[in-house]
């Protein structure tokens, strides 16, 4: 094709080049190396910048003022704007909705204050830094976590094409080398003595509400609030209650044998709730697991619905001769040995029903007393 030449340097690297001449003058420009960009692409490309010649243009201004078009389009978006799309993008992948709604907060909170109105390309480490540094040793884990979501952010704006400049919030040969490391403290879940359990069954028992049902449930199945307001009733077959693995946090499908009390829940909700997938709707939508935290501090003021998987843990060992194993398939957690998880393969599924029927009997022991 006319004008189009494949320019060999003197290190054997190929280029396609379109030579033109526009107002008398003699233009060289690039299409792309070879064979990155094959003959059948370079053709396309030459033929694209003929047909500006022929409407008078010429090709040079042309790609210079898209390439002005494309700075000026990185300047037009802002942190705020882009960081409110990127959580609204990647929100289908978390298993909960508490996830977008901390990361929503968190960077409402900490950083839209100082860099919501810059545009992506604007933002520098000394804005990381005014971020970060007033939460730094007293929000430890808080600001661990932002600085983390701003790094993802940051990184998508880049991949997106509205920054060029590198990451200003990357921890590793960046950031630690201007904030000091934090030693991270063990912290715990408030869990409710297992002694008490019996008597918040009374409690909530007296509660004919769809949060006072679903905390039941989740008590005796020891779950996460997330799996339970995510519970649909397709995952129910029988008494085999089965959660995908895209909704556990070890990204494994866990199967839970449920006992006799906990699909009498399961009715009650129904009786409770208009038609929905979930087994706890709320007009139909899932409720939020605020809902059953506010129920279980009404009880105990300090106490998390997450805690309640340490107090079935403590009752286990203290008051039963289940074995371990039997125990850490119950609360689906991840088996680091090969070998031994592929001997637990079998799920524990017999075992396990024994253990959770023991354990309803001993969560309801003081209702059902109070009742005969």
């Amino acid at each position: 094709m006319r004008g189009l030449h494949l320019w060999v340097r003197s290190d054997q690297k190929k280029y396609w080049i379109f030579r033109f001449t526009y107002a008398g003058r003699r233009h060289d420009m690039s299409l792309g190396s070879f064979p990155a960009v094959g003959i059948s692409d370079a053709k396309k490309k030459a033929l694209k910048l003929r047909g500006m010649l022929f409407n008078n243009e010429n090709p040079v201004l042309v790609r210079r003022s898209e390439r002005l078009q494309k700075v000026s389009a990185r300047k037009n978006i802002t942190f705020k704007s882009f960081s409110e799309d990127y959580i609204q993008r990647m929100s289908p992948k978390w298993s909960s909705t508490k996830y977008e709604h901390d990361w929503l907060t968190s960077i409402e909170q900490y950083a839209n204050p100082v860099i919501e109105s810059m545009d992506m390309e604007s933002i520098t480490t000394n804005h990381i830094i005014e971020i970060l540094h007033p939460i730094w040793e007293s929000k430890s884990v808080t600001a661990t976590r932002v600085r983390g979501r701003l790094e993802k952010i940051i990184s998508a704006s880049i991949t997106a094409g509205f920054r060029t400049s590198q990451n200003p919030a990357v921890w590793k040969n960046h950031l630690e080398n201007l904030l000091p490391s934090i030693r991270k403290r063990a912290s715990h879940h408030n869990a409710l003595p297992y002694e008490k359990i019996p008597e918040l069954f009374v409690f909530l028992s007296s509660i004919n509400t769809l949060p006072s049902l679903a905390l039941q449930f989740l008590i005796l199945n020891a779950n996460r609030a997330g799996e339970v307001i995510q519970a649909e009733k397709a995952q129910i077959d029988g008494d085999i209650w089965a959660i995908p693995a895209d909704r556990m946090k070890a990204r494994i499908e866990h199967q839970i044998p449920l006992a006799a009390e906990s699909l009498a829940l399961i009715k009650k909700a129904a009786a409770l709730t208009s038609d929905g997938p979930f087994l706890f709707c709320l007009e139909g939508k899932r409720f939020h697991s605020l809902y059953m935290i506010n129920l279980v501090q009404k009880f105990e003021p300090t106490i998390t619905t997450h805690g309640f998987r340490s107090t079935f843990r403590d009752w286990v060992s203290e008051e039963t001769s289940h074995s371990p194993e039997v125990v850490e398939m119950a609360l689906a957690h991840a088996i680091k040995n090969k070998v031994e998880a592929a001997y637990r393969r079998g799920k524990l599924i017999e075992k396990r029903k024994l253990l959770m029927r023991d354990w309803a009997s001993y969560c309801y022991s003081k209702l059902d007393a109070v009742s005969t």
